[in-house]
């Protein structure tokens, strides 16, 4: 049995205690408790143990045994955080945290106790790094995760930022947009997916909150359940990549939600060809291929706040708001 781990202000309720990761044999567990907890939160997600042990082997600042903390109680796990952090270009430092607690023991100070172990041990991370940038403590929640919110404003964060989960019917009538001029679109080879990403890396480095992507991310991206550069539109100038809307149809969710929707993710252009509707065109030109796939509904997530204006675009293009989710921040002293 693993060792238990003392918990600052943990509360006197009997039977709980706290551990750290104990591997694989943890993954089931986690899907359980996410499942659960999505129900509630009204999170239309799949979780799968497949999907956990893929984003686990390719962590990045983040070593799960040092930087995940489980619940028990009597035994049984109800709950889990883990921490991370990463580096912007500007040297600012963000060290985030999250988790996941069943409902049947939310407000009952267990959630509350898990936040400050994540800030102690985020703290713990932070006192090895210079301090050549400001560093902020970082979370998130979704709009029904009415305590997540309370929380967090109840510990000192912020909201700093929105970010909307959008869909739209690909039925009737859809947006008709030519590409611009000498620009093309090409099938994806496969010598084609490593300059496909850090064409979009280059292209994201202008949102906010950017990070440059790892190779562990990469991989992870390969290794996708949902990977597959057949549903991708990519514009090409002449031997340059231009814009890219990188699609992808998550069969395993429409099955759970009774659905056919296929997703216009990962929008970009590069900055020299922006202002031109490339990503009007990218978009429209994905409508047409994810109908023609047998999908029904289109959708996406966008930062609200984005200079880019892609609020703007997404709404003029039929998208509507169907989740808000916050991100939260504070400073780390």
């Amino acid at each position: 049995m693993q060792q238990q781990i003392k918990v600052i202000d943990m509360p006197d309720i009997d039977g709980l205690a706290f551990r750290g990761f104990q591997g694989e044999v943890d993954y089931p567990e986690m899907v359980t408790i996410l499942d659960k907890s999505d129900i509630l939160d009204q999170i239309k997600q799949v979780n799968s143990v497949e999907d956990i042990q893929r984003s686990y082997s390719h962590l990045t600042n983040c070593d799960p045994y040092k930087d995940m903390l489980f619940a028990e109680m009597d035994g049984e796990p109800i709950a889990y955080c883990r921490v991370f952090w990463r580096q912007q270009p500007d040297k600012d430092r963000i060290y985030f945290h999250f988790g996941s607690l069943l409902p049947d023991w939310r407000r009952r100070g267990i959630g509350r106790a898990m936040l400050r172990w994540c800030e102690q041990r985020l703290t713990e991370v932070a006192s090895d790094h210079p301090r050549d940038g400001k560093r902020h403590l970082q979370t998130f929640g979704a709009e029904k995760q009415v305590g997540k919110e309370e929380l967090c404003l109840s510990e000192g964060y912020q909201p700093i930022r929105y970010d909307f989960e959008m869909a739209r019917t690909l039925l009737g009538d859809l947006p008709d947009t030519p590409m611009p001029a000498d620009l093309e679109l090409r099938p994806v080879l496969d010598e084609h997916i490593r300059p496909i990403w850090d064409a979009s890396d280059e292209a994201f480095q202008d949102h906010w909150g950017y990070v440059p992507q790892t190779e562990e991310s990469y991989q992870d991206w390969l290794e996708w359940r949902v990977f597959n550069p057949k549903h991708w539109k990519v514009a090409w100038d002449s031997d340059q990549i231009a814009g890219m809307v990188l699609n992808y149809i998550d069969h395993d969710e429409n099955v759970k939600f009774s659905r056919l929707r296929g997703y216009t993710e990962f929008i970009s252009v590069r900055r020299p060809w922006r202002r031109r509707g490339l990503a009007r065109a990218l978009i429209a030109e994905s409508f047409r291929h994810l109908r023609e796939q047998g999908m029904e509904e289109a959708a996406l997530g966008v930062d609200t706040q984005n200079l880019t204006g892609a609020l703007r675009l997404y709404e003029s293009l039929g998208f509507k708001q169907v989740t808000r989710w916050t991100e939260y921040r504070k400073d780390l002293e």
